[in-house]
Parts: C-alpha cells; sequence; structure tokens
C-alpha cells in the first residue's frame, strides 16, 4: 500500500514540474510563487517535522535548529567564497550573476529529491506504526509533492541550467519517493537523523526563498503580481499543513 500511495506522489510532483515548465516565461510571478511555497514548507512543514524527530537540546538551542542555521549559512558562503553572487543594481534592476554557478541549482535540487525520497521513507514508517498513520501521512506528501515538483524545476533552471537538466532532476523528484516509500517497508532510520537533516535542509531552503530568489521576482519595475504570487504560495502551504494536520 506504500508503495502505491507513493506513485500517487510521483504524479503530484510531474504535474508540479510541468506546470514550472509550461509558465517559466512569466519568470517573475513563478518565482514569487516559488518563493512562498519554500517558505511555507520550511514553517509549516520542515522545521515541525525536524523538532518532532528531534528533541535533542545543544547549547541550550534545539538541533535542528542549530542545523538549519548550519543550513542557511552553508549556501552563504558557497555564494561569498565562490563570487557567484553579485548584488544588485539600483532601482531593482535585473539580478545578474557573473559566473556559472549551476552547480548550486543541481545540489538545490539534489536536496528536494533527497526532501522527496525521506517523504516516501515517511510513508513507509507510516504503515510500519498503522494503516491509517501510513495513509495520513500519504496525503501530506502528495498534496505538498506537487510544490516538491515545481520548485525542482524551478531551482534547477534558475541558477543557470539547462531545461534538460530540470526536467532529470524533475524525474529524479518523482521517483524518489516510490524508492523512499520501498526502503521505508525494509529498513528504520534513526529519527534523530532524520529531524537533522531536515533542520539543515530548511535553513537551506530559507537563505535561497529570501536571498536570492525574493530579489530576483521583485528586480526590475515593482508589481504587486510577484507579491501576491508570494503570499499565495505561503497560504497555499499553510492550507496544505492544515488539511494534513
Amino acid at each position: 500500500m506504500a508503495v502505491l500511495l507513493s506513485l500517487l506522489s510521483l504524479c503530484a510532483t510531474l504535474i508540479g514540474g510541468l506546470v514550472a515548465v509550461r509558465i517559466g516565461d512569466r519568470k517573475r510571478l513563478v518565482l514569487g510563487l516559488a518563493a512562498g511555497v519554500m517558505l511555507g514548507v520550511v514553517a509549516f512543514d520542515l522545521m515541525p517535522e525536524a523538532l518532532e524527530q528531534d528533541d535533542r537540546i545543544m547549547l541550550g538551542v534545539p538541533v535542528p535548529l542549530l542545523a538549519a542555521v548550519v543550513g542557511f549559512f552553508t549556501v552563504h558562503v558557497i555564494e561569498r567564497s565562490m563570487a557567484l553572487h553579485t548584488g544588485y543594481e539600483d532601482e531593482f534592476v535585473a539580478h545578474q550573476h557573473n559566473h556559472d554557478f549551476s552547480s548550486l541549482g543541481l545540489f538545490a535540487g539534489a536536496g528536494l529529491v533527497f526532501h522527496s525520497m525521506l517523504d516516501g521513507l515517511s510513508i513507509g514508517f507510516g504503515f510500519q506504526a498503522s494503516a491509517a498513520i501510513g495513509v495520513a501521512v500519504a496525503i501530506a506528501v502528495i498534496c505538498h509533492d506537487f510544490a516538491d515538483g515545481f520548485n525542482t524545476f524551478t531551482l534547477t533552471t534558475l541558477y543557470g541550467n539547462a531545461r534538460k537538466r530540470g526536467l532529470i532532476m524533475l524525474s529524479l523528484d518523482a521517483v524518489a519517493p516510490v524508492v523512499g516509500a520501498i526502503i521505508g517497508t525494509l529498513v528504520r532510520v534513526p529519527s534523530e537523523w532524520v529531524g537533522l537533516y531536515l533542520g539543515y535542509f530548511a535553513g537551506f531552503l530559507l537563505y535561497l526563498a529570501t536571498a536570492d530568489i525574493l530579489p530576483e521576482a521583485h528586480a526590475g519595475k515593482p508589481a504587486r503580481g510577484p507579491l501576491l504570487c508570494t503570499l499565495a504560495g505561503v497560504l497555499l502551504m499553510l492550507a496544505v499543513a492544515a488539511l494534513s494536520y
């Protein structure tokens, strides 16, 4: 049953990615929506799940929160040390990059693929607990895997990768929950490891959403569209979290 439900997650991921492909020319709106969805995923999905999976405290701070800070600064240090980020000019002109940093897009896409595999693991582990828990987890995964597919393609191509690479990462992201569900029915991963990773990846996504994608979405002539799309993305993920609670 876990594997069958993960196939629905595969379909949701592909649909999300194909939506990103079809409306890719409306870049600012796409990026605004992607940033909002990413912020919603961090706040309503990744961090609550990380804190639930790993309740350890270090230096008076929950370990997943420390991992989130490490994830945030990982991307920041990579960008600054490799001189990937050239900053923004006056009057919100287009965001420019002097160097090839497509590897960062692939890294971000790979992180989403790994996250999707953890989604599949969650489905498998849920069914190990009970059928009701497994179905509930599967519903939540199917709902937000649409956003995962959307973000996987958008992030990969945003950082200079060709559309072909974006489609490859999208395909991997779609298959990942199925692989995770199979593994989740066979082995058990310590919850602390899952929580640590989710916290780290939450910080990673937070940096990309706030330092790169949002400025890109609002570059150029000020407009309400990108802002409304960002709010829509956050509200969408809030609705998904509420429905899956």
